[in-house]
Protein backbone atom coordinates (compact mmCIF):
# COMPACT_ATOMS: atom_id res chain seq x y z
CA UNK A 1 0.00 0.00 0.00
CA UNK A 2 2.93 2.39 0.79
CA UNK A 3 4.72 1.43 -2.33
CA UNK A 4 1.39 1.96 -3.85
CA UNK A 5 0.77 5.47 -2.55
CA UNK A 6 3.99 6.38 -3.87
CA UNK A 7 3.51 5.65 -6.81
CA UNK A 8 0.62 7.75 -7.07
CA UNK A 9 2.15 10.97 -5.70
CA UNK A 10 4.99 10.63 -8.20
CA UNK A 11 2.53 10.50 -10.87
CA UNK A 12 0.92 13.42 -9.79
CA UNK A 13 3.94 15.26 -9.32
CA UNK A 14 4.82 14.30 -12.45
CA UNK A 15 1.93 15.94 -14.51
CA UNK A 16 2.52 19.31 -11.91
CA UNK A 17 5.91 19.35 -14.04
CA UNK A 18 4.16 19.14 -17.21
CA UNK A 19 4.26 22.78 -19.13
CA UNK A 20 2.65 23.29 -22.75
CA UNK A 21 5.89 23.97 -25.53
CA UNK A 22 6.08 23.51 -29.17
CA UNK A 23 7.51 20.94 -31.34
CA UNK A 24 10.96 23.55 -32.43
CA UNK A 25 11.64 23.43 -28.62
CA UNK A 26 11.36 19.16 -28.99
CA UNK A 27 13.98 19.19 -31.83
CA UNK A 28 15.93 21.54 -30.59
CA UNK A 29 16.54 18.66 -27.59
CA UNK A 30 17.71 15.67 -29.54
CA UNK A 31 20.00 15.45 -31.75
CA UNK A 32 20.80 13.06 -34.81
CA UNK A 33 21.01 10.10 -32.33
CA UNK A 34 17.89 10.34 -30.45
CA UNK A 35 19.61 11.65 -27.42
CA UNK A 36 18.50 14.16 -25.52
CA UNK A 37 20.76 17.89 -25.43
CA UNK A 38 19.40 20.61 -23.52
CA UNK A 39 19.23 23.97 -24.82
CA UNK A 40 18.63 26.71 -22.69
CA UNK A 41 15.67 29.41 -22.85
CA UNK A 42 17.84 32.58 -24.47
CA UNK A 43 19.09 30.32 -27.19
CA UNK A 44 15.45 29.09 -27.61
CA UNK A 45 14.72 32.46 -27.72
CA UNK A 46 17.16 33.34 -30.41
CA UNK A 47 16.13 30.34 -33.02
CA UNK A 48 12.09 31.58 -32.81
CA UNK A 49 13.70 35.23 -33.90
CA UNK A 50 15.79 33.64 -36.59
CA UNK A 51 12.82 31.83 -38.12
CA UNK A 52 10.70 35.15 -37.44
CA UNK A 53 13.26 36.85 -39.72
CA UNK A 54 13.58 34.40 -42.33
CA UNK A 55 10.00 34.07 -42.93
CA UNK A 56 9.37 37.66 -42.60
CA UNK A 57 12.29 38.53 -45.62
CA UNK A 58 10.83 35.64 -47.62
CA UNK A 59 7.95 36.89 -48.04
CA UNK A 60 8.77 39.95 -49.61
CA UNK A 61 10.06 38.35 -52.74
CA UNK A 62 8.06 38.15 -55.76
CA UNK A 63 5.59 35.69 -56.06
CA UNK A 64 7.42 32.79 -57.97
CA UNK A 65 10.55 33.51 -55.77
CA UNK A 66 8.29 33.76 -52.73
CA UNK A 67 6.68 30.16 -53.40
CA UNK A 68 10.57 28.59 -54.20
CA UNK A 69 12.28 30.26 -51.35
CA UNK A 70 9.19 29.14 -48.82
CA UNK A 71 9.36 25.91 -49.66
CA UNK A 72 12.89 26.16 -49.59
CA UNK A 73 12.50 27.23 -45.93
CA UNK A 74 10.14 24.75 -44.79
CA UNK A 75 12.17 21.61 -46.52
CA UNK A 76 15.27 23.19 -44.58
CA UNK A 77 13.22 23.80 -41.46
CA UNK A 78 11.86 20.31 -41.07
CA UNK A 79 15.75 18.74 -41.71
CA UNK A 80 17.10 21.26 -39.34
CA UNK A 81 15.22 19.81 -36.79
CA UNK A 82 17.23 16.09 -37.21
CA UNK A 83 20.82 18.08 -36.67
CA UNK A 84 22.10 19.96 -33.79
CA UNK A 85 21.52 23.51 -33.24
CA UNK A 86 24.56 24.86 -34.46
CA UNK A 87 23.70 23.08 -38.38
CA UNK A 88 20.44 25.15 -37.64
CA UNK A 89 21.61 27.92 -36.70
CA UNK A 90 24.26 28.09 -39.66
CA UNK A 91 21.92 27.07 -42.50
CA UNK A 92 19.34 29.52 -41.46
CA UNK A 93 21.91 32.30 -41.83
CA UNK A 94 22.23 31.44 -45.27
CA UNK A 95 19.19 30.68 -46.27
CA UNK A 96 18.45 34.81 -44.65
CA UNK A 97 21.35 35.69 -46.40
CA UNK A 98 20.64 33.90 -49.90
CA UNK A 99 16.80 35.35 -49.54
CA UNK A 100 18.23 39.23 -49.14
CA UNK A 101 20.64 38.75 -52.25
CA UNK A 102 17.67 37.52 -54.36
CA UNK A 103 15.12 40.24 -53.04
CA UNK A 104 17.62 42.91 -53.89
CA UNK A 105 19.03 41.53 -56.86
CA UNK A 106 15.35 42.32 -58.61
CA UNK A 107 15.24 45.76 -60.44
CA UNK A 108 13.01 48.51 -59.03
CA UNK A 109 9.95 49.10 -60.47
CA UNK A 110 10.69 52.20 -62.29
CA UNK A 111 7.74 54.12 -63.97
CA UNK A 112 9.84 56.31 -66.97
CA UNK A 113 7.66 59.54 -68.53
CA UNK A 114 6.93 59.32 -71.88
CA UNK A 115 8.46 61.74 -74.08
CA UNK A 116 6.82 63.37 -76.62
CA UNK A 117 8.04 61.49 -80.13
CA UNK A 118 7.66 63.66 -83.34
CA UNK A 119 5.29 62.02 -85.68
CA UNK A 120 7.14 59.71 -88.89
CA UNK A 121 5.78 62.33 -91.06
CA UNK A 122 7.46 65.57 -89.65
CA UNK A 123 10.32 63.13 -89.24
CA UNK A 124 10.95 62.44 -93.15
CA UNK A 125 9.70 65.91 -94.35
CA UNK A 126 12.80 68.68 -94.57
CA UNK A 127 12.54 72.30 -94.65
CA UNK A 128 12.25 74.12 -98.19
CA UNK A 129 13.83 77.57 -98.99
CA UNK A 130 11.66 80.23 -100.20
CA UNK A 131 13.63 82.24 -103.17
CA UNK A 132 11.36 85.19 -102.75
CA UNK A 133 11.27 86.02 -99.18
CA UNK A 134 15.05 84.38 -98.33
CA UNK A 135 13.42 82.32 -96.02
CA UNK A 136 13.27 78.73 -94.71
CA UNK A 137 9.91 77.45 -94.42
CA UNK A 138 8.25 73.77 -93.47
CA UNK A 139 6.92 71.65 -96.29
CA UNK A 140 3.25 72.44 -95.38
CA UNK A 141 3.84 75.72 -95.51
CA UNK A 142 5.14 75.45 -99.24
CA UNK A 143 3.68 76.15 -102.49
CA UNK A 144 4.64 73.89 -105.47
CA UNK A 145 3.97 74.63 -109.14
CA UNK A 146 4.18 70.88 -109.55
CA UNK A 147 2.20 70.51 -112.86
CA UNK A 148 3.72 72.72 -114.80
CA UNK A 149 7.29 73.35 -113.64
CA UNK A 150 7.71 72.26 -110.12
CA UNK A 151 9.38 75.48 -108.70
CA UNK A 152 8.16 75.90 -105.11
CA UNK A 153 7.94 78.80 -103.16
CA UNK A 154 6.28 79.72 -99.68
CA UNK A 155 2.31 79.99 -99.35
CA UNK A 156 2.56 83.46 -97.94
CA UNK A 157 4.77 84.92 -101.27
CA UNK A 158 2.38 83.44 -103.87
CA UNK A 159 -0.39 84.42 -102.13
CA UNK A 160 0.81 88.64 -102.12
CA UNK A 161 1.99 87.87 -106.26
CA UNK A 162 -0.96 86.49 -107.17
CA UNK A 163 -3.04 89.68 -105.79
CA UNK A 164 -0.64 92.48 -107.34
CA UNK A 165 -0.96 90.51 -110.51
CA UNK A 166 -4.58 90.36 -110.60
CA UNK A 167 -5.24 93.48 -109.08
CA UNK A 168 -3.32 95.10 -112.19
CA UNK A 169 -5.83 93.26 -114.16
CA UNK A 170 -3.46 90.48 -115.49
CA UNK A 171 -5.25 87.55 -116.50
CA UNK A 172 -2.19 85.71 -117.07
CA UNK A 173 -0.01 85.07 -114.10
CA UNK A 174 3.56 83.59 -114.92
CA UNK A 175 5.86 81.99 -111.91
CA UNK A 176 8.14 83.96 -110.29
CA UNK A 177 11.17 82.69 -110.71
CA UNK A 178 12.78 84.89 -113.51
CA UNK A 179 13.76 82.60 -115.57
CA UNK A 180 10.95 80.19 -115.95
CA UNK A 181 8.00 81.62 -118.35
CA UNK A 182 5.42 78.94 -117.14
CA UNK A 183 2.00 80.33 -115.72
CA UNK A 184 0.20 79.42 -112.69
CA UNK A 185 -3.12 78.43 -112.50
CA UNK A 186 -6.19 79.28 -109.75
CA UNK A 187 -6.96 75.26 -109.46
CA UNK A 188 -3.45 75.01 -107.40
CA UNK A 189 -3.97 78.02 -105.91
CA UNK A 190 -7.97 77.95 -104.39
CA UNK A 191 -6.60 76.89 -100.60
CA UNK A 192 -4.14 80.03 -100.14
CA UNK A 193 -5.61 82.78 -102.32
CA UNK A 194 -8.46 85.12 -100.90
CA UNK A 195 -12.15 84.26 -102.16
CA UNK A 196 -12.54 87.16 -104.16
CA UNK A 197 -9.14 87.15 -105.67
CA UNK A 198 -10.02 83.65 -106.86
CA UNK A 199 -13.14 85.09 -108.40
CA UNK A 200 -11.82 88.13 -110.36
CA UNK A 201 -9.00 85.65 -111.43
CA UNK A 202 -11.42 83.83 -113.04
CA UNK A 203 -13.46 86.11 -114.35
CA UNK A 204 -10.44 87.72 -116.04
CA UNK A 205 -9.29 84.45 -117.70
CA UNK A 206 -12.93 84.23 -118.77
CA UNK A 207 -12.63 87.31 -120.38
CA UNK A 208 -9.35 86.70 -121.68
CA UNK A 209 -11.13 83.88 -124.69
CA UNK A 210 -13.36 86.64 -126.02
CA UNK A 211 -12.52 88.52 -128.88
CA UNK A 212 -11.14 92.26 -128.14
CA UNK A 213 -13.80 93.27 -131.14
CA UNK A 214 -16.72 91.23 -129.36
CA UNK A 215 -16.55 92.54 -125.94
CA UNK A 216 -17.27 95.90 -124.13
CA UNK A 217 -18.35 97.47 -121.26
CA UNK A 218 -21.26 98.71 -119.92
CA UNK A 219 -20.92 102.85 -120.02
CA UNK A 220 -21.77 103.73 -116.33
CA UNK A 221 -19.04 103.90 -114.59
CA UNK A 222 -20.56 102.53 -111.58
CA UNK A 223 -21.03 98.93 -112.95
CA UNK A 224 -18.96 98.21 -116.22
CA UNK A 225 -19.85 94.92 -116.26
CA UNK A 226 -18.32 93.49 -119.65
CA UNK A 227 -21.00 92.86 -122.36
CA UNK A 228 -20.19 90.75 -126.01
CA UNK A 229 -21.43 91.92 -128.68
CA UNK A 230 -22.86 88.51 -130.95
CA UNK A 231 -22.59 90.53 -134.18
CA UNK A 232 -26.23 90.07 -134.91
CA UNK A 233 -28.58 92.57 -136.10
CA UNK A 234 -27.72 96.50 -135.31
CA UNK A 235 -29.36 97.55 -131.88
CA UNK A 236 -29.50 100.94 -130.49
CA UNK A 237 -30.96 101.08 -127.26
CA UNK A 238 -30.12 98.12 -125.18
CA UNK A 239 -30.00 97.33 -121.37
CA UNK A 240 -27.61 96.59 -119.64
CA UNK A 241 -28.41 93.05 -117.87
CA UNK A 242 -26.33 93.85 -114.71
CA UNK A 243 -27.49 97.64 -114.05
CA UNK A 244 -30.75 97.66 -115.56
CA UNK A 245 -29.82 100.86 -117.60
CA UNK A 246 -30.28 101.78 -120.82
CA UNK A 247 -27.80 102.68 -122.85
CA UNK A 248 -26.69 102.93 -127.15
CA UNK A 249 -25.33 99.68 -128.18
CA UNK A 250 -23.40 101.34 -131.57
CA UNK A 251 -22.05 104.24 -129.40
CA UNK A 252 -21.25 102.59 -126.89
CA UNK A 253 -22.96 105.12 -124.67
CA UNK A 254 -25.68 105.82 -122.00
CA UNK A 255 -28.83 105.82 -123.87
CA UNK A 256 -29.27 109.55 -126.05
CA UNK A 257 -32.93 109.52 -126.36
CA UNK A 258 -34.44 111.85 -129.30
CA UNK A 259 -30.76 111.89 -130.78
CA UNK A 260 -29.89 110.37 -133.29
CA UNK A 261 -26.17 108.45 -133.23
CA UNK A 262 -24.79 110.56 -135.70
CA UNK A 263 -25.76 113.73 -133.85
CA UNK A 264 -24.29 112.44 -131.22
CA UNK A 265 -21.34 111.59 -132.79
CA UNK A 266 -21.34 115.40 -133.37
CA UNK A 267 -20.69 116.56 -129.96
CA UNK A 268 -17.71 116.72 -128.42
CA UNK A 269 -16.54 114.40 -126.09
CA UNK A 270 -16.58 116.68 -122.87
CA UNK A 271 -20.18 116.75 -124.10
CA UNK A 272 -21.12 112.96 -124.06
CA UNK A 273 -21.08 112.47 -120.48
CA UNK A 274 -24.88 111.20 -119.09
CA UNK A 275 -25.20 114.90 -117.69
CA UNK A 276 -24.53 116.77 -120.99
CA UNK A 277 -26.98 113.92 -122.39
CA UNK A 278 -29.95 115.20 -120.27
CA UNK A 279 -29.24 119.07 -120.82
CA UNK A 280 -28.84 118.36 -124.70
CA UNK A 281 -32.48 116.24 -123.66
CA UNK A 282 -33.60 119.30 -122.25
CA UNK A 283 -32.61 121.81 -124.34
CA UNK A 284 -34.54 119.92 -127.11
CA UNK A 285 -37.74 119.95 -125.41
CA UNK A 286 -37.75 123.37 -124.41
CA UNK A 287 -36.08 124.23 -127.79
CA UNK A 288 -32.70 126.25 -126.62
CA UNK A 289 -30.47 126.54 -129.40
CA UNK A 290 -26.80 126.48 -129.04
CA UNK A 291 -24.50 129.07 -130.36
CA UNK A 292 -22.53 127.87 -133.45
CA UNK A 293 -19.14 128.68 -132.36
CA UNK A 294 -19.14 128.33 -128.56
CA UNK A 295 -22.08 125.84 -128.45
CA UNK A 296 -23.45 127.48 -124.99
CA UNK A 297 -27.38 127.05 -125.18
CA UNK A 298 -29.09 130.47 -125.36
CA UNK A 299 -32.90 131.13 -124.44
CA UNK A 300 -34.77 133.45 -125.90
CA UNK A 301 -37.51 134.78 -123.63
CA UNK A 302 -38.92 137.97 -125.83
CA UNK A 303 -37.27 139.91 -129.49
CA UNK A 304 -36.50 138.98 -132.25
CA UNK A 305 -34.96 135.82 -133.60
CA UNK A 306 -31.20 137.58 -133.70
CA UNK A 307 -29.30 136.41 -131.27
CA UNK A 308 -25.66 138.20 -130.05
CA UNK A 309 -23.92 135.78 -128.11
CA UNK A 310 -22.00 136.32 -125.47
CA UNK A 311 -18.80 135.10 -127.58
CA UNK A 312 -19.27 137.67 -130.14
CA UNK A 313 -21.06 135.55 -132.70
CA UNK A 314 -24.48 136.82 -134.39
CA UNK A 315 -26.77 133.94 -135.06
CA UNK A 316 -31.01 133.12 -136.04
CA UNK A 317 -32.31 131.51 -132.82
CA UNK A 318 -34.86 130.22 -135.33
CA UNK A 319 -32.68 128.20 -137.29
CA UNK A 320 -29.55 128.08 -135.28
CA UNK A 321 -27.64 129.51 -138.06
CA UNK A 322 -24.94 132.14 -138.65
CA UNK A 323 -26.91 135.08 -139.16
CA UNK A 324 -24.71 137.71 -141.97
CA UNK A 325 -26.24 140.78 -143.03
CA UNK A 326 -29.98 140.62 -144.48
CA UNK A 327 -30.85 136.80 -142.98
CA UNK A 328 -34.08 135.63 -144.30
CA UNK A 329 -35.15 132.31 -141.52
CA UNK A 330 -36.90 129.57 -143.05
CA UNK A 331 -38.50 128.46 -140.25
Amino acid sequence: MASSSQSDAHNTLDEDKCVDVDDFYFSALYDADGDIFPISDENYAQELQLQEALISSVSKTNASSSSQNVASSSSSSSSSQKFESSSLSQNSQTEASSSVILETSQPPNILKRKQPMETSEEAQLPESFCGICMDTKAHSEMFSNSKVCGHQFCSDCIREHVSVKIKENMAEVKCPDPKCKRLIGPELCGSIVPKEVLERWEDALCESLILGTQKFYCPFKDCSAMLVDDGGEAVTSSECPNCHRLFCAQCKVAWHSDMDCNEFKSLSKDERNPEDLMLMQLAKNKQWKRCPRCNYIVEKREGCHHISCRCGQHFCYGCGKEHVGSHACNV
